[in-house]
């Protein structure tokens, strides 16, 4: 008999930490720099944000799980080491297939390019075969409804357009993980509605998602499990009604 299927997310001990110098005259720019050496400025120490601490947390194919917590809790920076985007500085992340990600509006597009250049290249990044691409990009085409937009910069895009076409990018790749930071919140109600009913049909096919979000109301409906993450480390994990009940205690006045 055949054993269960391998995690598509596994995060084993996983801590990071962010250090940076503040600077509260404003950006940090080589005028700023020189002017603090002649001037003799003292330089402000240096701020440690220990963003995750000791995290565990696995994904099965087809699984919805949700991040919740408040600002600064840890949900983007642990997608962003799923994602690849970080390194962790202990512990182990183990991604199996194809990845997804949504993680911001700007998608990382470029903004000069086209949004057929940029659905492109962010479909080769991701590593799908070039035999692929023109059948991938007619079905980003299709979900995205931009028409002759696609033809134009991304910086003319409207906030709403660049989320269409970063789903569409990240929907049409078939991804064994789709990766999800709050954005599906920014869409119109319809689009919203798309979204979700391409989510579902893509776990129905075995796609696990993670997905972060504020929307508590989302995180119950959509996903199986949450995980409530406090101060970088998880406070709650388990079914997501029971998770979202308890945190909506917690942070009630």
């Amino acid at each position: 008999m055949s054993g269960a299927a391998a995690p598509v997310v596994e995060v084993a001990g996983v801590s990071k930490t962010f250090r940076y110098r503040p600077y509260a005259r404003g950006t940090l720019t080589l005028k700023s720099a020189l002017l603090d050496l002649v001037l003799l400025r003292p330089r402000p120490p240096r701020v440690t944000v220990e963003a995750l601490r000791r995290v565990d947390l696995t994904v099965a194919p087809g699984e919805a799980v949700g991040l919740i917590g408040r600002n600064g809790a840890g949900k983007t920076t642990l997608l962003r080491l799923v994602a690849g985007a970080y390194c962790p500085d202990q512990g182990r992340v183990t991604v199996r297939g194809r990845r997804g990600t949504l993680l911001e509006l700007a998608g990382g597009f470029h903004p000069d390019l086209s949004g057929y250049d940029n659905a492109e290249v962010a479909a080769l990044i991701a590593g799908l075969p070039r035999r692929e691409l023109p059948a991938r990009l007619e079905a980003i085409a299709a979900f995205a409804e931009l028409d002759q937009a696609l033809d134009a910069p991304v910086r003319t895009y409207s906030t709403g357009m660049t989320l269409r076409l970063g789903f569409a990018v990240a929907a049409a790749l078939d991804p064994d993980l789709l990766l999800v930071d709050e954005v599906l919140a920014v869409g119109d109600e319809p689009f919203q509605r798309k979204c979700l009913a391409r989510i579902a049909e893509l776990r129905a096919r075995g796609t696990a998602l993670l997905v972060a979000s504020h929307g508590l109301d989302l995180i119950e409906q959509q996903c199986d499990r949450a995980v409530w993450l406090e101060e970088g480390r998880v406070r709650a994990a388990g079914p997501a009604r029971e998770v979202c009940r308890a945190y909506r205690e917690a942070v009630a006045p």
